[in-house]
């Protein structure tokens, strides 16, 4: 066990004995799930800290964004639906381009 380590156990060893860590919110509850499973391990660290930091990839912005067209385009009026429909197929020929991509696995499911 490195140095680091042994300070870190020893610390949470003492917030323990303090009662520091009993009555927290979400206490014998499980943890939640993490959306980024098929992101290697080694990468989640990196991506946690963007997505914090409130950056998305450019693919995940138009994917939010065809979701957006879609939900219009189901309550729109005969005259603003080709145009919602021509924006929604341009957003999915280019998430199209992505196939192979976590975007392709996200674009198959629907909200």
């Amino acid at each position: 066990m490195s140095l680091l380590d042994r300070l870190a156990e020893q610390q949470i060893s003492q917030a323990q004995a303090r009662g520091a860590l009993c009555n927290l919110s979400g206490e014998g509850k499980p943890l939640p799930k993490d959306d980024l499973d098929a992101v290697p391990a080694e990468l989640r660290a990196g991506y946690r800290l963007l997505r914090n930091a409130g950056y998305l990839p450019p693919e995940l912005l138009q994917l939010r964004e065809l979701r957006s067209v879609e939900g219009l385009l189901a309550q729109a009026c005969d005259a603003t639906a080709p145009a919602l429909r021509q924006r929604a197929n341009w957003l999915r020929l280019q998430l199209g381009e992505g196939r192979g991509t976590r975007v392709a696995a996200l674009l198959e499911q629907r909200p």
